[in-house]
Formats: C-alpha cells, structure tokens, sequence
C-alpha cells in the first residue's frame, strides 16, 4: 500500500524550500571563501618555517572538513531520524554558518600564537560535522513536503542553489576586495566575507524557526513507526546496507566527481595549469554556471515526467564521452603556442626592492602581447646568488576566448544538472522514511564529500605526474580519476539500479538474463576493490607519504587511511552481495 502524501499547496512550499535551500547556499559559499582565501588564512593563522604549523595548515584547508562529513551524516542523520527533521536541520545551520563567522575573528597567530591554527581547525572541523548533516536534512525535509509527482523538481533547488553559493561568495570577495587598498584587504578586510555569513545564519534562523515538521515523519512518529536506533536499522541491516552500497557506488560515486571535476578542478586547471588570470578564471566559471544553473531545475522537472534513472544516468555518460574533449578544447584556446605575438609591443620593467638581510630581490615583469588581444605577464624574482629565479606566469585571455570557454563552462554544467538535478529525490526515496535521514546521507558525504573532494587534488597529480612522463596530452591525465569513477558508476547504476516508486518499484519481466549478467559481474567489482587496494597503497599513497613534504604527507594518509579502504571494501562487499544473487531483480 502507497503511502499518504503530503498535498501542500505549490505557495505553502515556498517558505520550505527557501529554508531548506540556504543551507546548500551556504556550505558552497563557505567551502569556496575558505579555498579562495586560503593563502591569506595561511599567513594569518600559521607561521612559516614551521613543520608542524604547515602541516595543519594544509589539514585545515584542505582535508578536516571534507574528511568529517561522513561523521557528521551519522551524527546528525541519527538524530534527524529520532527527534525530527526540523531542530536537527536548524542546528546544522547555526553551526555551520556559526563556525565561518567565527574565522573571521580569529586573533592571528602574532597575537595568540598557536592557538590559532588550532582554532581554525577545529572550527574546520564542525563545519564539516553540521555540512554533513544538512543536505539530507534538506533533501529528505523538502521530499517529504512534496508531492511524489513533483519530488524531482522541488528537490533540485537545493542542488541549484549550490552553484549559486558559488557566485556568491565569489561576488562578495571581489566586492570587498575591490572596495579597498590591497593593504587594508590583506590587514583586515579578507576577515569580512567570513563575517557576512552572519547574515545568512540570521535569515536562514528566522526562516527555520517557523517551519513545520515534515508531516509524514510527524505522522509516523506518532504512530510509532520511527526507528529506535537508526545507525543500527540503516547499517546493521543487510536489507538496507545493501541499497547503501548500491546508493554510493551506482550513484553518488559517479555525480560526486563530475561535480567536483567541472567546478573546483576546473578552476585549478585554469589557474594553476593553464595561467589564467585568477580573478578573470573565476569571473568565467562564474558566468558559465550561472547560466547553466536553471538546467538544475529543468532535469528535476524532466526527472518527474520521464524517471530519475534515465536522467541520472545519462549525467556520467556524458562526462565520460564528454569531458576529454571539452577540457582539450579550453586546454587549446588558451595555450600560447597556438597564437601569434606582437613581439614590437613586449615591455619589461625591473624594480628592486630591499630585504632584511641587506640584500636585495629583483622583480622583472616582462609582458608579452599577442594579436587577439592575449596578455601574457611573466614575473622573475631574483636574488643575489640564487641561480635558479622563480618565474610566475599570468595569463588574460582576450574577449572571444572568455566567451568561448563561457559556452564550454556551460557545456560542462549540462553534464552537472543531469547528474545532480534529480540525485535529492531519488536517494530520498530508495530509503524508508524511517531511516531516511540516516541512510541517506552517508551515501551522498562518502560519494561528494570524500571521493568527489579528492578530485581536484588526485587530478592536479595525476597531470604532474603524467608531465613529468612528457605525455604529450598530459593536461587531461587529471580527468582519468573522474572518468573512472563515471565508468563504474554508470555500470553498477544502469544494471543494479531501479527506477523509484516511493517504496514500491514496478516489477521487471523476464529477469533471469539479466540477472545472471549482474551476478557474473560480482566478480568483477571484488577484483576492481583489490585491484584499487594496489594502486592506492602501493601507487599512491605510500610513494606520497615517503616525501615527508606536509602537503603529500597528508594526500598520502587520506589515500590509504581513507579513500583506498572505502572503495575497496564497499566495491568487495557489493561484489559479494552481487554474486549471492541479493541484487536479483523479482519478475
């Protein structure tokens, strides 16, 4: 029997979807302020030629509060699946957004010394605690408000509303950036992008403050239908463990990394890789996925007419045909070696500045202008005695290439909105309501937080790596962790997954082919996990961790502490399952 549905009117949504939106706002809003000022925070927080004090440095803006988000699912999904969904979705806003506000009054280390670099991990720390509880309070609140026929539109505001933290953060930081010398920006005036998230915090207070429970967990709840010990029903049971590992590896894997690889990658690949100018990259990025940000929308809506799996689906299948040849395209319109300089209209300028030591550094900028309007700016910083110079390489792209790599930002945010647009309602509903929470928010935190996370940082080293082997395409070698990510994904959803009904999918005719397709395969996810135990231990992790530098130190133990023990016991113990018949489809 169908469960009751909620028949809100579509104006009583409003409020609720606004509530449970500015949560999403907020956790990019603080993750792009965080990586955008991170070089700032280091000098602030942290001082150099200090081992210990980079070393938490690199974990606080880089590892704490992505490696904590799959805590905070199990925190903060157990207690929205005991107490209700609204007080546990209003404490994951005032923390989270009570955290940022509080890095921007943090005394620097001049000040209070080495308390700073622990305060800010800690306030790291919670951030990725209350980040891991809020988007499936958001999607599970907003779902269960919902019309079933209505689930994939109503849930892909959350979805949409994460690109637009983006363009807010970005916005507020070159405001404020823009508003005020460079000194008084480097001084104080960094401290007031963190600070405006009070304002978040008080809105989205007010807005929650006023909402009402989700009624069908009010309804279960008093009829006694809740769970008592929801980490024990969600992973303690093999009947939903099994839709756990099907969740993270038949989607969230796969929609993990392709949001991750077209936003925070591609933005690495573009300024560190490619020499763009930072503020010009960001300005781009920003323009291409506001443009693409109503397809979020769109692909919900599409989702409820037509069914989420398609849709979701069809996400990291256009990423991995896809993405080879959009990143190669922005790779060729901005490369040098393609254009024609002006070499009559080159200007150097020297200047000399004094150090400490009595000693002098040497800054000459050589520009260089080439005919379609490309700038290149090359920076040598010389001092007496040093042989090898450090050179520093910008690059301003001209007019008709910033709206080239516009349309192929946008091309790149096709892929995201199918992949995300729909992912909300489809894990809300492969759950039971009353485990939802809990269950549904590992999946997502392990799939985005943990191995979508490592994108950016994998993909800069597979590149390395892959030019120091002189590769001669070696600027795409980055996209091979996501396309293989895509590829197993897309596998294990197309065969494993069904599409959702609620709680009650339709029958499949004439399972038995199929299900010996899927139950061969199981041998082939336990060899994968294996086969990722070497490449993670042995490849990766541990050549990282024998360089001792803060930054490979930590890359390396997240690898093999981390990452390399998820994918591969998860990829076994779904093979296992898989080849005991238990993902068997019921004719």
């Amino acid at each position: 029997m169908q469960p009751p549905q909620p028949q809100n009117p579509a104006k009583s949504l409003v409020p609720i979807i606004a509530a449970s939106t500015v949560g999403a706002l907020f956790e990019f809003y603080d993750f792009y302020i965080f990586g955008s000022l991170a070089t700032i925070i280091s000098t602030k927080f942290f001082p150099a030629g200090n081992p210990t004090a980079a070393f938490l440095a690199t974990l606080a803006t880089f590892a704490a509060g992505m490696l904590v988000r799959p805590f905070g699912a199990l925190f903060f999904g157990r207690l929205g699946d005991l107490i209700g969904r609204k007080y546990t979705f209003m404490v994951t806003i005032v923390l989270m957004g009570g955290a940022t506000f509080a890095i921007g009054l943090i005394p620097a280390y001049q000040t209070i010394g080495f308390w700073a670099p622990i305060i800010v991990l800690t306030l790291r720390i919670l951030q990725g605690l209350a980040i891991g509880g809020e988007f499936g309070g958001a999607a599970t609140f907003v779902a269960e408000h919902s019309p079933v026929n209505k689930r994939g539109f109503l849930t892909s505001w959350i979805t949409f509303t994460g690109g637009f933290g983006v363009a807010v953060a970005f916005g507020v930081i070159m405001a404020t950036k823009n508003s005020m010398s460079i000194a008084s920006w480097e001084s104080w005036g960094w401290r007031i992008p963190f600070l405006l998230s009070s304002v978040l915090v008080i809105v989205s207070v007010i807005i929650r403050r006023n909402m009402s429970e989700s009624p069908l967990f009010a309804k279960a709840k008093a009829e006694g239908k809740t769970s008592r010990n929801p980490l024990k029903d969600s992973f303690g049971n093999k009947e939903n463990l099994k839709v756990v590992l099907l969740a993270i590896f038949g989607l969230t894997l796969g929609i993990g990394v392709v949001g991750y690889s077209t936003t925070f990658f591609l933005q690495s690949f573009l300024v560190k890789f490619m020499f763009v100018d930072y503020d010009q990259a960001n300005l781009l990025l920003i323009i291409g996925v506001t443009c693409g940000a109503p397809l979020y929308m769109f692909f919900g809506w599409l989702s409820d007419r037509v069914g989420k799996k398609p849709i979701l689906m069809m996400g990291p299948f256009l990423g991995i045909v896809g993405f080879r040849p959009v990143f190669d395209q922005i790779y060729q319109t901005v490369d040098l070696q393609k254009k024609v300089e002006n070499k009559s209209a080159m200007r150097v300028d020297v200047k000399r500045q004094s150090l400490p030591n009595k000693e002098y550094l040497t800054l000459t900028t050589t520009q260089h202008f080439y005919t379609d309007g490309t700038v290149l700016a090359e920076v040598k910083k010389q001092t007496p005695g040093i042989t090898n110079p450090e050179i520093s390489r910008v690059i301003k792209i001209s007019q008709p290439d910033e709206l080239k790599l516009v349309l192929l930002v946008f091309l790149l945010v096709i892929v995201v909105a199918m992949a995300h647009g729909a992912s909300a309602a489809y894990l809300v509903e492969l759950f039971p309501l009353k485990i939802r929470y809990t269950s549904m928010s590992l999946p997502y935190h392990i799939g985005f937080g943990i191995f979508g996370g490592m994108a950016p940082v994998i993909s800069a080293y597979l590149i390395a790596k892959a030019n120091m082997n002189h590769s001669p395409d070696y600027y795409l070698a980055g996209l091979n962790y996501a396309i293989i990510l895509m590829s197993i994904s897309l596998v294990i959803g197309i065969l494993y997954l069904r599409e959702n009904n609620e709680e009650l999918p339709a029958p499949i005719k004439n399972p038995a082919k199929k299900n010996r397709l899927k139950r061969m395969l199981g041998f082939v996810w336990i060899l994968l996990g294996l086969i990722f135990a070497y490449l993670g231990i042995v490849e990766l992790g541990i050549p990282k961790m024998a360089t001792g530098k803060p930054d490979d130190l930590i890359f390396g133990i997240i690898v093999v502490i981390v990452l390399t023990p998820i994918i591969t016991i998860g990829l076994v113990t779904f093979g296992k399952y898989a080849l005991q018949g238990e993902y068997d489809d019921k004719g």
